[in-house]
């Protein structure tokens, strides 16, 4: 059977590469547990200092697997609730690592492949992308990736996109800043990768506090965050004596 998976190392760059190609990458238990395993794999790897997740073949991410929807149902909720709990804490991971990544984001980024492209710390679209969340047109409530899309978005328009199921161009996530750049598809992967080895030129110790303070002041009241923005002003201070 071929990797679901793969994973190549450029220098201090790693590129996660979805590989269900025939599914359009579409995410069943074995590809959502490999990304899941792979990810904190790296962030655990000094060598590591950043990510690059990309979807091989002509889609990003088609969401869920729904091939595998038939044995999760009331009547098997040990496995509903496993499924959930490994979806959400995959979706997390992108924010939670202290290792940035950027998404190269090309075709289909629909559902929870929607989700991981706009997770990531940094998204790159080509411009043949087709973003959106179709899972009411299957009876499926989008929930996991709810709370991503309503914090990146403003609340109509996020409501519009779960409930219709619209799906945005390129130049429509560039232009609401859901994409930071919109590549050609042959160009999508080196613009991912520039980027992510401009992230490697930097202190990790710096990188890591500066991607979780980023996150963690998003969640927290004006003067609690800064607050958290004190604290580690005074701990950065040895952190160019310790590159």
């Amino acid at each position: 059977m071929p990797e679901v998976l793969l994973s190549e190392d450029e220098g201090a760059v790693r590129v996660l590469r979805l590989n269900r190609p025939e599914k359009l990458n579409a995410l069943n238990t074995a590809l959502t547990t490999a990304l899941h395993d792979a990810l904190l794999e790296a962030d655990r790897d000094e060598g590591v200092r950043a990510l690059v997740l990309a979807g091989s073949g002509r889609g990003f991410c088609a969401g869920a697997d729904l091939s595998e929807f038939g044995h999760l149902t009331p009547d098997n909720p040990a496995a509903v609730l496993a499924r959930a709990e490994l979806t959400s804490r995959t979706q997390s991971l992108l924010r939670e690592l202290s290792t940035p990544v950027v998404s190269v984001v090309q075709g289909a980024a629909v559902g929870g492949g929607a989700g991981l492209a706009i997770g990531a710390d940094m998204t790159v679209v080509a411009a043949d992308v087709k973003f959106g969340y179709p899972e009411m047109k299957h009876s499926i409530v989008p929930a996991v990736v709810m709370t991503g899309l309503q914090r990146q978005l403003g609340p109509k328009l996020a409501f519009e996109l779960i409930s219709l199921g619209r799906m945005l161009t390129a130049a429509e996530m560039l232009d609401l800043g859901l994409a930071n750049r919109v590549a050609e598809p042959g160009d999508l992967l080196g613009e991912g990768l520039r980027i992510a080895h401009r992230w490697a030129e930097a202190s990790p110790l710096a990188m890591a506090a500066t991607k979780t303070l980023f996150h963690r002041v998003a969640d927290l009241p004006y003067a609690e965050a800064m607050r958290a923005g004190r604290d580690v002003n005074v701990i950065m201070r040895g952190f160019r004596e310790r590159r």
